[in-house]
């Protein structure tokens, strides 16, 4: 898959087959119109094309929206890559461009830039200035420039029964098993190693503080997680914290990982971290030795649960 940054710079010679769309989290739902995509262009012998932007629209239109995503840019080109698209062009979102009409969208950039030959779309979907022209509007287009609009219906897509806010509402309750049967996969959480304070090595569990730069990235519910994680060549096993370690009266909230059988210093490693399922919410211990006792048990109770784990 190739990705490319804006429009302007398509330049392929070949025709399109295109989704048009956010695709936050790249759900089941999703994937029924990837699918499609993915199979006309190859009945076509046109090129798979996913046309998203970025920054998010609610991120531009919405003054002062503080919208948590799904996915990095990164974690969503990670995912449509291995479904096996052609090209990923993520365009970027501004006020002008929102301001663009229907006709002005299709013509000068489907058609004119994109060569655009079929759009498979879901039956819901708006576009243009203020988001005024809908999938009949679509259809007349392709009628008026020669390219095919494939429309995912209504039964199709509602019967999955799934949404971006649903994933998130469950993230944010700590429901990891629901969001994750939702997105067809685990939730992952992506970053960097940085320097903490030591406390968990003293605890006999080191722990990785993972530094997410996305601040749009949505954090899960405070609290202890059964996790695997996946750094160069290695998939391991662990659990993770996010909070405050309201024990030792932490003012920061962190991200830390401990890993089952790794003996190993991972600062500055990129960590790919898949949430498996939540232990415990986030606790107050009265002493650094009820929290060490604590850490037993959930490394205990994690082992046992991940014994029937495929990953």
């Amino acid at each position: 898959m190739e990705t490319i940054q804006g429009i302007s710079q398509f330049n392929s010679h070949k025709n399109t087959a295109i989704t048009i769309g956010t695709f936050d989290g790249v759900h089941i739902g999703h994937k029924r119109i990837l699918e499609r995509l993915i199979n006309n262009a190859k009945n076509t012998g046109t090129k798979s094309t996913v046309l998203t932007f970025f920054p998010h629209p609610r991120m531009v239109l919405q003054k002062d929206s503080e919208i948590k995503l799904l996915n990095t840019l990164a974690e969503k080109q990670q995912i449509l890559r291995e479904m096996g698209l052609d090209f990923l062009i993520v365009h970027p979102f501004t006020k002008a461009f929102s301001r663009l009409t229907a006709l002005e969208f299709v013509r000068d950039l489907l058609v004119n830039k994109l060569k655009v030959k079929s759009v498979v779309i879901g039956y819901d979907h708006r576009f243009g200035r203020n988001r005024n022209a809908n999938i009949k509007d679509l259809i007349g287009f392709g009628n008026t420039f020669d390219f095919k609009v494939e429309e995912i219906p209504a039964q199709e897509i509602d019967e999955v029964s799934v949404s971006s806010t649903k994933i998130r509402n469950a993230l944010l309750n700590g429901d990891i098993e629901t969001a994750n049967a939702y997105l067809g996969y685990k939730y992952m959480l992506s970053g960097k190693v940085v320097r903490g304070k030591g406390l968990g090595k003293d605890l006999g569990f080191p722990t990785a503080n993972l530094k997410i730069e996305e601040a749009y990235k949505l954090i899960p519910q405070n609290g202890a997680y059964i996790i695997t994680c996946e750094f160069g060549n290695t998939i391991t096993q662990g659990m993770m914290n996010i909070g405050y370690n309201p024990t030792v009266d932490g003012k920061n909230k962190n991200i830390e990982v401990h890993l089952f059988n790794v003996d190993q210093d991972l600062y500055n490693k990129d960590l790919q971290i898949r949430l498996i399922k939540k232990i415990r919410d986030e606790q107050k211990f009265d002493s650094l030795q009820s929290l060490s006792d604590q850490l037993r048990t959930d490394k205990e109770n994690a082992l046992e649960f991940l014994k029937n784990e495929i990953y």
